[in-house]
C-alpha cells in the first residue's frame, strides 16, 4: 500500500462522549474548549447515539494546525470522558477505523452507519 501524505487530511472531528450522569462534565469541558482555542466548530448535542457513535456524543471540528495545541490539552483535560479523534480525508470508513485515536477506552463503533 502506497504511503499517505497529512496534505490528504482536511481536518479533524473529536467525539466528546457523555451519558447522564457526565453530561455536566462534557459541558464544561465544552465551554473550557470555546474559551480557550478560537475557530473551533461545536456541533449540537446529542443526548443518543447518532451515526457511529456508540454513546451520547457532540463533535468538534477543527483545522490541522490545531491538533498539536488541541489534542495534548484534551489528553490533559477530559476527566472520565471518553474523546473519539479522527482525521478527515474524504474517506469516512478508514477515517474512524484505521486512522483513528481515542482518548480514554477504545469502544466499538457502527462502521455500517458510514457506508
Amino acid at each position: 500500500m502506497p504511503l499517505q501524505t497529512i496534505d490528504a487530511i482536511t481536518g479533524y472531528h473529536a467525539h466528546v462522549y457523555y451519558d447522564a450522569e457526565t453530561k455536566a462534565a462534557a459541558a464544561e469541558l465544552r465551554e473550557a474548549m470555546e474559551a480557550n482555542f478560537a475557530g473551533l466548530r461545536m456541533g449540537r448535542w446529542h443526548d443518543r447515539p447518532v451515526g457511529p457513535h456508540p454513546c451520547w456524543s457532540y463533535q468538534v471540528a477543527f483545522e490541522p494546525e490545531m491538533f498539536a495545541s488541541l489534542v495534548p490539552w484534551l489528553a490533559l483535560n477530559r476527566g472520565d470522558l471518553v474523546i473519539f479523534l479522527h482525521p478527515e480525508t474524504g474517506d469516512a470508513v478508514p477515517d474512524h477505523r484505521d486512522h483513528a485515536l481515542w482518548l480514554g477506552a477504545k469502544l466499538e463503533l457502527n462502521l455500517d452507519a458510514l457506508r
